[in-house]
């Protein structure tokens, strides 16, 4: 992806992950998140009234991924996907919505 710059060069549009510490079990171990993800993290903790690092152990003990940042990345957009419970993204299509989008992926 790329964009203009103002003198309309062309310019790589990156988004940049940044590695923190986290505590998970007893040792400190590195994320690499984008910033979005860190504030979308931090807001799930305290919205759960937990530190960064026991939300962070809590993902990192029933992930089903070797990369614990895919897995917070997963966790977080699933997070926010289901806002209290209450899906804002439904797997029930629309009466508007076209037959072929009607047919979920794993049926393709």
């Amino acid at each position: 992806m790329s964009t203009l710059t103002p003198a309309g060069k062309k310019r790589s549009a990156r988004v940049t992950a940044v590695k923190r510490s986290v505590n998970v079990d007893g040792h400190r171990t590195s994320l690499s998140l984008e910033n979005e993800f860190w504030d979308g993290l931090r807001e799930v903790a305290r919205h759960k009234n937990l530190t960064v690092s026991a939300l962070v152990a809590t993902i990192a003990s029933g992930r089903d991924r070797n990369n614990l940042s895919s897995a917070v990345r997963v966790f977080v957009l699933n997070h926010f996907r289901t806002q209290g419970g209450q899906k804002m993204l439904s797997n029930d299509p629309g009466p508007d919505t076209p037959a072929a989008s009607k047919t979920p992926f794993a049926d393709r």
